[in-house]
Formats: C-alpha cells, sequence, structure tokens
C-alpha cells in the first residue's frame, strides 16, 4: 500500500467570498473542497461529470472545517485533497487549506456511492474501483483508463 494521490489546486480568493471583516466566509471552504475533490476524481482517470454520465453520483453525507486563520482577498491559496478512507459503498476525502506554508483550514467531506436513477445508496460501480483504488493508494498506480474530460470551469 502506498500513500494516497494528493491533488494541490491554487485558488485566488475573490471579494465576494469574504464577509464584513475582510475574511474568507467559512461555507466558502466547502466550495474549494469541491474544487479539489473534482480534480482529484480527474486524476483517477474520471471527471465528476463522467462519474454522473455512469449512472451515479458521490452523496454528501458529512462536512467538517477547522478554521485556524482567514484568507483575505487577492490572496492565492492551495487547497490540498486526497481520498482517505475508501470502502465498498462510500468513502472520506481529507482537505488542507493553506496560504504558502501556513495552515489556515482543515477538514473532510464523506460521502455514499448512489445510483442515479434510484436516488438509492449503492456499492462503488466496479469500473470505478481500481481507479479510486489507486487514487486511495491501495493500488498500483498506473496510467487511469478512463475518459480524460476537461473540467468544467469553476464560476
Amino acid at each position: 500500500m502506498s500513500a494516497p494521490l494528493q491533488v494541490d489546486i491554487e485558488v485566488e480568493v475573490r471579494y465576494a467570498e469574504t464577509d464584513q471583516m475582510g475574511i474568507v466566509h467559512h461555507s466558502v471552504y466547502l466550495v474549494w473542497f469541491e474544487l479539489a475533490r473534482t480534480r482529484l476524481c480527474l486524476e483517477s482517470g474520471y471527471h465528476y461529470a463522467d462519474i454522473e454520465r455512469l449512472g451515479h453520483q458521490l452523496v454528501v453525507t458529512r462536512t467538517s472545517t477547522r478554521h485556524v486563520r482567514g484568507a483575505h482577498y487577492g490572496e492565492t491559496v492551495t487547497v490540498r485533497c486526497c481520498l482517505e478512507q475508501l470502502s465498498g459503498r462510500g468513502l472520506r476525502f481529507a482537505y488542507q487549506v493553506r496560504l504558502a506554508e501556513r495552515l489556515l483550514a482543515d477538514g473532510m467531506t464523506e460521502h455514499v456511492w448512489v445510483r442515479t436513477e434510484t436516488a438509492r445508496p449503492c456499492r462503488i460501480p466496479s469500473v470505478l474501483v481500481n481507479p479510486f483504488r489507486r487514487l486511495a493508494g491501495l493500488a498500483p498506480v498506473l496510467p487511469a483508463p478512463g475518459p480524460q474530460s476537461r473540467p468544467a470551469s469553476a464560476g
């Protein structure tokens, strides 16, 4: 078993993301987590939109964020994401938000696999088992076989 794959994305703090105190509003961190999680899914060989086209979704069942320091308008932060835990029906992603070497926040999101057609929980789709095992560091890292879609721009 190897370490989980980690991805880093950079996000420039937009004015609209700040509150009256001039720091990033706490709700924005979940949006940044989603951006990093989508990028990590792409590393599996499947953009999240590809997973939806396969008839599955990852439904959020729990979130947690610990805020250490605030980020401010105009700063560029790095959001790191990794797949911390993988089971047959669910998974947990871990996140860190940093400004240079300073930890600003960390957190996690838990998800369950759901079949879109029925909106019912299900096991991880078989075509995604190995790609997600590689993300979690549970399988050898090989070239990803899936579609290589480009991520949609954040708006």
